[in-house]
């Protein structure tokens, strides 16, 4: 089985910055064969994808955080990041981090909640205006 655990959520101003960290447990085997995502849901809108990373490194981001929100991958810890900076309020919600173990070489980590095998608990992020 794996756990993920995110940290890192809080209360800021618009333009403030954060740094999400999404720590996996538990059956981590070649964690550096994993795609790895993280997704937000706000209120009243569906869980939709912020930024996802491949096997490779490769990133994707929503063009809503592009420029802005930075996903990386640390193998060694088995840690996945998100750097948030220019916060807007409507950047606010809840956070996810998900997994999928076993990612094919070359293959894309896409930004859709049903291709992911794990998920965290979340951590809340608010953004004040």
């Amino acid at each position: 089985q794996v756990q993920l655990v995110e940290s890192g959520g809080g209360s800021v101003q618009a333009g403030g910055s954060l740094r999400l960290s999404c720590v996996a447990s538990g059956y981590t085997y070649i964690y550096s064969s994993w795609c790895m995502g993280w997704f937000r849901h706000a209120p009243g809108k569906e869980r939709e994808g912020v930024a996802t990373i491949d096997r490779s490194g490769r990133t994707s981001s929503a063009d809503s955080v592009k420029g802005r929100f930075t996903i990386s991958k640390d193998n060694a810890k088995r840690t996945l990041y998100l750097q948030m900076s220019s916060l807007k309020p409507e950047d606010t919600g809840m956070y996810y981090c998900a997994a999928r173990p076993g990612c094919g070489a070359g293959e894309y980590a896409p930004m859709d909640v049903h291709w992911y095998n794990y998920w965290g608990q979340g951590t809340q992020v608010t953004v004040s205006s």
